[in-house]
């Protein structure tokens, strides 16, 4: 049986009739963009993420590097950011001057929270933190870092739509939440948009000028902005969908509960679960020191897999001017390398399942096979 790493269609035709009745109505409305289906999704998205505000955007990055220029962070600044991240994280801070201070992760794969202290000086202005594969960051400890250093609190959410810290939603922590809409995202549109979360009416008001061009009146340009709307179209259909957003994290929970409780190979490593986190799963992570062996292996069985992410952004070749050698961030490397993501999504049936966990479970490296 072949099983993808992802299949976005599931959900889609469950709600066929209803994602198509929206488009409809929309592209027969004649009005695309900053209309009533943005104004409906940033209060309902507002409200289900339990803030004051949401701005839709053109996409998370847009959300990123906005968020640390309105916060007037830039040439000079340390922002501490994930060294285990997308690189997109990293790329908010750097378009915009500010120096990437980098942390490394924990067991759970996401920053440290011990560790951040040590990173902080007269430079740091505000900590980015990353919920990634949709498992919350340790949240109270990083707020309170915030409140004794006055810092500026960014969360990258992109990976975290609906998951949750001691009952509190990623994305109503800090001062700014970026959420990304990328199709495969646990709220994922038809093509690219995202949004920030955040409880201050000024920086909303921000954020609504600067996606305009940086005017709040048309033609009137208070600041060089940009142009970065979510669109009428993905407002409309996102909508539609976190009406159920909770089932669909529901589902990835039960596909997740059966590959932690089934997969027993001894060479791979399940991922862990924080405490006092409701975790969405936006990907299933293992890891494995034979992991291209096995992703090969994988490939041979029918079985898809993905790497996120084969390269740290220390390591990338856009940031080789930071002169960060390899070696010099040892756990977050080691990951890079031994990191795959197991078939998610929305509507995996129990033989896909069954044929997924006996593949893995019976995946035997070479150099194990020859001591046999």
């Amino acid at each position: 049986m072949k099983v993808p790493a992802n299949n976005l269609l599931r959900h889609y035709n469950e709600h066929q009739e209803e994602y198509e009745a929206k488009a409809l109505e929309i592209l027969r409305s004649g009005n695309y963009v900053l209309g009533k289906e943005v104004d409906a999704f940033e209060r309902d998205f507002a409200r289900y993420i339990t803030t004051d505000y949401c701005v839709g955007l053109g996409n998370c990055l847009d959300a990123l590097w906005l968020s640390f220029r309105i916060l007037g962070i830039g040439l000079g600044d340390e922002v501490i950011v994930p060294g285990n991240t997308y690189i997109a994280s990293v790329m908010g801070i750097t378009i915009n001057d500010a120096t990437p201070v980098f942390v490394e992760p924990d067991a759970y794969h996401s920053i440290d929270a011990d560790k951040i202290e040590a990173k902080i000086t007269a430079k740091t202005k505000a900590i980015l933190v990353v919920h990634l594969y949709g498992q919350s960051c340790e949240m109270d400890k990083i707020v309170a870092l915030c409140d004794k250093y006055k810092l500026k609190l960014v969360e990258d959410c992109a990976q975290s739509h609906g998951g949750t810290y001691k009952g509190k939603q990623t994305g109503s922590f800090g001062d700014i939440g970026c959420f990304s809409f990328y199709p495969s995202k646990n709220l994922g549109a038809f093509g690219d948009g995202g949004a920030i979360t955040t409880n201050s009416e000024a920086l909303a008001k921000e954020f609504r000028m600067f996606r305009f061009y940086g005017s709040e009146k048309r033609y009137y340009n208070k600041v060089v902005g940009t142009n970065s709307r979510l669109d009428e179209l993905q407002a409309g259909l996102l909508n539609v969908k976190l009406n159920y957003l909770d089932a669909l994290n529901a589902d990835r929970q039960r596909v997740c509960d059966a590959y932690l409780k089934n997969i027993s190979n001894p060479v791979i490593t399940l991922p862990k679960v924080r405490r006092d986190t409701q975790n969405v799963w936006h990907q299933f992570v293992i890891t494995t020191p034979y992991r291209d062996e096995f992703m090969k292996y994988l490939e041979e069985q029918g079985i898809g897999s993905i790497i996120h992410y084969p390269i740290p952004p220390h390591l990338s070749e856009a940031y080789a001017y930071l002169n960060m050698a390899k070696g010099s961030l040892p756990i977050t490397e080691c990951l890079a390398d031994e990191i795959l993501s197991l078939p998610l999504f929305y509507g995996m049936t129990d033989p896909e399942l069954e044929a997924v966990i006996n593949a893995v479970n019976a995946f035997v490296p070479r150099v194990m096979e020859k001591r046999l």
